[in-house]
């Protein structure tokens, strides 16, 4: 069996879901890891037995790395992706792959004359319960689909974007809520409904307005590909993070996400589909376990000559077109359309 060297550039929270994931893989072994903090770098890379580099750039001259992963500040993806890709490597990166949809298209341009392949990290599409409902719309189990309601309320303080001044600013992180905490909702929200043809939303930012430039809190009509209606609205203001809220609403019943829990509702009964496992004790809950399965697929599409399923590029473009929209609408007050 040929074994794929991995690299992680970032050593920070995320970076171990990562590092657990690999450790899984039959075949795969982490070769280094990058950091520009040396002290917690080398830490790390010691714990990990693998190198340590202060210098991505650096990294991508080792010939026996195969695969990068990056686990960066979302302002660094697009140098970090289309670097990673002219030297040759695959590429694993979490979300978003870049700060909006000119730089999309800048890093779309890049894969397709690749040799490597380019996978994004949309790890809750992966969740037991997320496969689960779209089993139930693919089975049409009950009937036509009307809407789509999504509420997710977290909690971010004003310390979290005064130690990492790079979140919450439109030049660094690309936005703040959407395109950080909300786009993985978004995301699922298309992903159910076939895509967003049209919205209209706005943004605003209140309790946290002294510390980001950008919102933290923002709501959305959706206009989906197959004739349903989206209702969106997220805020990073919550004392908590309380598990997101999804309903899908059918002709004949409804889908029902709630604390993690996925359930049947009609009209004569309430029946639990599946559930979301805890994950490992270096992620957090929200996080799910999707990180491991996204990861299994980039490499199996890797090792199957990218002809196995793993989200790209242009499944990646989706919900930060649809974040895009949102940021639009909220200017001009008018209704977007989205070209899938």
């Amino acid at each position: 069996m040929t074994t794929l060297n991995a690299a992680i550039i970032g050593a920070g929270a995320i970076h171990r879901s990562h590092v657990n994931a690999l450790r899984l893989l039959p075949g795969v072994t982490l070769r280094a890891l990058v950091d520009i903090d040396s002290a917690n770098g080398l830490q790390q890379a010691m714990a990990y037995n693998c190198r340590y580099y202060p210098n991505y750039r650096e990294m991508l001259l080792d010939n026996d790395i195969d695969v990068v992963h990056i686990c960066t500040p979302h302002f660094e993806h697009k140098n970090m992706i289309t670097a990673a890709l002219a030297a040759g490597k695959h590429v694993f990166c979490e979300k978003p792959v870049g700060l909006n949809c000119t730089e999309v298209a800048d890093i779309a341009n890049a894969a397709a004359s690749a040799l490597g392949l380019l996978g994004v990290c949309y790890q809750n599409r992966l969740n037991p319960t997320s496969l689960r409902i779209r089993d139930e719309l693919a089975k049409n189990t009950l009937g036509k689909m009307l809407s789509v309601k999504a509420v997710l309320t977290w909690s971010r303080s004003r310390a979290y974007y005064s130690e990492s001044p790079w979140r919450g600013r439109f030049a660094s992180e690309g936005g703040s809520l959407l395109i950080n905490q909300a786009i993985h909702t978004l995301d699922l929200m298309q992903w159910f409904a076939g895509g967003v043809t049209r919205l209209k939303g706005v943004v605003d930012s209140g309790e946290l307005a002294d510390v980001t430039e950008a919102e933290d809190s923002a709501m959305a009509t959706l206009h989906f590909a197959n004739g349903a209606r989206g209702l969106f609205y997220a805020s990073n203001c919550n004392t908590h993070d309380s598990p997101l809220l999804l309903e899908i609403h059918c002709e004949q019943g409804m889908l029902q996400l709630t604390d993690n829990t996925l359930w049947r509702v009609t009209a004569d009964r309430r029946l639990k589909l599946d559930c979301d496992g805890s994950p490992d004790g270096h992620a957090k809950s929200y996080w799910g376990l999707g990180h491991q399965q996204a990861i299994r697929q980039f490499y199996h599409a890797i090792t199957h000559g990218g002809q196995t399923e793993y989200i790209n590029i242009n499944e990646a473009r989706k919900s930060l077109a649809i974040v895009d929209a949102i940021y639009h609408s909220s200017k001009t007050r008018q209704w977007i359309t989205i070209n899938n």
